[in-house]
């Protein structure tokens, strides 16, 4: 049997509830890391909490909401408090598209990207309110950072430590252009990602980024069942691969970011089934 890749080593994931956040604690636990854990989603944290527990992972589950600076600092003094420091920080707490208005405009577009018809404007930029365009900054870009920012405190000092930010294929294209907010929240999760691993590469910290593609997690679930077959079909006519991502193929990406003994600094990996090439 292999030797855990992540044996002893602390890790904290936000967002660490259902989906992609969850099934990456799952895969921490199973390669020895010790968890702190957090979520808005009591009740999802708690399912997570159970599992990676019961793998024999030594977890630590916190409710906290990330665009709040001061419960980011709370949480990583507990953290601290509890296991004397912070290896490893996965940023995967994000808001992302999923009201009504936001499933229409997702249609509206992978209609007109799969179906030959006159090119015209989408309407979508004009039609934003100020809180589609605010709403995504406090937990995608804010959280991203006050995360960063106390994560640092363990691991300057100690000189080591990995950083994963979970951006997403929406910073790199025009894969979820029904909802620009989101997309410019992402694309400055890749550009804080690189500023902030140059700053830090010569401490032995290592900032990368995974810009995910569609992930079948419960809100691309909930999309999926509301769609029509046809509007089924113009998403997945839009992914070379024909289908969405797993969320444990993200979760290996994870870990090897995590386990370190590579040379990747400020680099974007976008597991994306060809969405973008």
């Amino acid at each position: 049997m292999s030797a855990a890749r992540l044996a002893s080593r602390v890790a904290l994931i936000t967002g660490a509830g259902r989906g992609l956040g969850g099934t990456i604690a799952r895969a921490y636990a199973r390669e020895g890391a010790r968890l702190v854990l957090c979520d808005l989603d009591t009740e999802a944290l708690d399912e997570t909490r159970a599992a990676v527990t019961a793998l024999g992972a030594e977890c630590l589950a916190l409710r906290c909401d990330v665009s709040d600076r001061a419960a980011v600092d709370a949480m990583f003094e507990q953290a601290g408090n509890r296991f004397g420091t912070v290896d490893i920080l996965v940023n995967n707490a994000a808001r992302v598209p999923g009201s009504p208005e936001e499933a229409e405009r997702r249609n509206r577009h992978y209609a007109y990207a799969t179906t030959p018809v006159p090119r015209r404007s989408l309407g979508i930029v004009a039609s934003l309110s100020d809180d589609d365009w605010l709403k995504w900054w406090g937990v995608n870009m804010h959280g991203v950072f006050w995360c960063t920012r106390a994560a640092l405190r363990f691991m300057e000092p100690q000189r080591s430590g990995q950083i994963i930010n979970v951006a997403s294929v929406s910073a790199l294209g025009a894969a979820s252009v029904h909802s620009p907010g989101y997309s410019a929240s992402k694309a400055g999760v890749i550009s804080l990602t690189r500023t902030t691993a140059y700053d830090v590469a010569g401490a032995n910290i290592f900032v990368n980024a995974i810009a995910c593609g569609g992930v079948m997690t419960p809100p691309f679930e909930a999309y999926l069942a509301a769609a029509t077959e046809a509007q089924r079909n113009s998403l997945f006519q839009m992914v070379p691969a024909g289908r969405l991502g797993a969320p444990e193929e993200y979760a290996n990406v994870a870990v090897f970011l995590a386990a370190g003994g590579h040379y990747l600094v400020g680099q974007v990996i976008s597991p994306n089934g060809g969405m973008v090439i």
